[in-house]
């Protein structure tokens, strides 16, 4: 998926590249833009810039200056919250959870050394830069494929007034939670 910020930035989600277990390594890998959510300023240029302030421009040793977040395995939508501005993704998992993630700048979530809060790997290394546990994370037992929604601040239903809201496209389920 891709979509404008309010910062009027083009965030762009990005898979790690197929395989079961990310053999490449690549949700781990900042040298590369897979497994990440990428954040570019597609404006007045030829191709793109890349915003001087997202988090590793300029840190040298490869690692893609484009990248907002990191250790995603398969972003399966995104929304941005209109009144916090907050990112979230759904991360579609592989073999046992699926989670909702609230994206900060730099932040790692995990994929392939964690799927949710379980490790994966223990043999791995954790990444160049702490995990951050998912928000809100669903066993295979009752989601298999989630699907991020939107926060909702509508007036027909008044209960439901800053829910944030979600789903999974193989059971059919929707969810909702206040963050």
């Amino acid at each position: 998926m891709i979509a404008f910020g309010a910062d009027d930035m083009l965030y762009i989600g990005m898979g790690d590249g197929g395989s079961g277990g990310d053999p490449q390594g690549h949700g781990q890998n900042r040298r590369t833009l897979l497994g990440s959510i990428l954040r570019i300023n597609p404006h007045n240029s030829a191709t793109y810039t890349i915003p001087t302030d997202n988090p590793f421009v300029n840190t040298g040793g490869g690692v893609r200056g484009e990248i907002w977040a990191y250790g995603i395995r398969n972003p399966w939508r995104f929304s941005f919250d209109r009144t916090s501005g907050d990112l979230w993704v759904g991360d579609v998992g592989q073999n046992a959870v699926e989670e909702i993630d609230i994206i900060r700048r730099g932040g790692n979530y995990g994929w392939a050394v964690m799927e949710g809060r379980a490790s994966t790997h223990p043999e791995w290394n954790r990444g160049p830069t702490p995990v951050l546990p998912p928000t809100i994370d669903h066993r295979h037992s009752e989601s298999s494929s989630i699907t991020e929604g939107a926060t909702y601040y509508g007036t027909r239903v008044k209960e439901l007034y800053g829910t944030h809201i979600y789903s999974d496209y193989d059971t059919g389920k929707f969810w909702g939670f206040r963050y």
